[in-house]
């Protein structure tokens, strides 16, 4: 097997974008998937579990509804859309899966499900269960209830947090694009990249946002920002190519973000979450004292921004406006900004109580 064989890796996430599985007129391409699900068994046999991110629901329920553009034509229309093809993305799993002898499961999830913790871990003990039962778990966004605002808008980044939320090692993000290119890989003289371990600017500076199907809502930077999701997990992400048969078990060309040792399971959270309720930015000594594992204090935080209440997720940024870090709140908004620059004995004039030993506390805190 070419990518995270069982014995490297116990779980694997595979995200399936909508350009594999349903063709230009809007049907199923049964036979490529009945080829994904005999990998899948292959892999089951060997002891890997496997959980699948499945796209198509929308262009699925645009066919059957005779929608303009996909689908994706307006809001009301995705939102109908998904819901009539949710069923049918379902049963077709459920079919190719069952002539395996493997048990489909559906999961449907919204943004707030991963974003809010006691959901999150909800979600994850239903992964758990269904995946040490031997089930295999479909899984797609919600878009029947999505918005535009609360929303991934993408199965790249889902996959990467289902990643987390299942404790998978491995993703692999099959598209109609067999990796990362130095540059849009249409361009004469494009480099295909076979391993990245760290992603920097230059890395991000090689993505480009277009879906060559059109039929998708993701590009190469929605998988960048998977892969820091999923890197941040410990999880390893591969971008592969779907344009082949049995992609799961053929060896092909791809590109490996190699994940280094995870966070905590909160800090990976942390890292991994798309939603932040506020902004503070901080100054150069704050930026040091951070990188050398302390807490944020008020005396190193010049501006907070956002209607965010203690306990929220917090964005922090340096002077040149960079989020380095991502951290719980322990004040909020009206008395964090009542304290900024301020050492702790001013903090308890200003606020009226004893302050707290930080704004954001390490133990709340993932450097990014």
């Amino acid at each position: 097997m070419s990518l995270f064989p069982p014995a490297a890796c116990s779980r694997l996430i595979v995200k399936i974008g909508s350009a594999l599985l349903v063709d230009p007129d809007g049907a199923v391409r049964r036979d490529w998937l009945a080829g994904i699900a005999a990998d899948i068994a292959a892999r089951a046999r060997d002891g890997q579990q496997v959980a699948v991110v499945s796209s198509g629901a929308i262009a699925l329920g645009a066919r059957r509804l005779g929608l303009a553009k996909g689908g994706r034509a307006s809001l009301e229309d995705a939102q109908a859309a998904a819901a009539t093809g949710q069923i049918a993305l379902s049963q077709v799993w459920a079919e190719v899966l069952g002539a395996e002898g493997l048990t489909a499961a559906q999961m449907l999830v919204t943004l707030d499900d991963l974003e809010h913790r006691r959901r999150y871990l909800n979600a994850s003990a239903t992964l758990d269960r269904l995946l040490n039962l031997g089930v295999v778990p479909i899984i797609n966004e919600n878009d029947s209830v999505a918005t535009e605002e609360i929303r991934f808008g993408d199965n790249d980044r889902l996959a990467a947090r289902v990643a987390q939320a299942a404790g998978a090692g491995g993703v692999i993000l099959l598209s109609d694009i067999d990796g990362l290119y130095d540059r849009n890989p249409a361009q004469a003289g494009a480099v295909h990249i076979a391993r990245i371990d760290r992603i920097d600017a230059a890395i991000e500076a090689m993505a480009d946002t277009g879906s060559a199907s059109g039929m998708g809502s993701g590009g190469m930077v929605s998988k960048i920002a998977a892969a820091r999701i999923a890197n941040a997990a410990g999880a390893h992400l591969a971008i592969a190519s779907g344009r082949i048969d049995r992609p799961l078990s053929t060896e092909a060309r791809h590109t490996l973000f190699a994940a280094e040792r995870g966070a905590s399971a909160r800090k990976a959270w942390l890292a991994g979450g798309l939603t932040a309720k506020g902004r503070l930015a901080i100054d150069a000594g704050a930026v040091k004292a951070l990188h050398g594992g302390a807490s944020l204090l008020a005396a190193g935080v010049t501006a907070a921004s956002g209607a965010f209440a203690r306990g929220d997720i917090l964005d922090i940024a340096g002077p040149d406006g960079r989020v380095i870090a991502r951290g719980l709140s322990e004040y909020p908004a009206a008395d964090a900004a009542a304290i900024l620059g301020l050492g702790r004995d001013a903090q308890e004039a200003a606020l009226g109580y004893a302050p707290r030993t930080a704004m954001v506390h390490r133990d709340h805190m993932v450097l990014l």
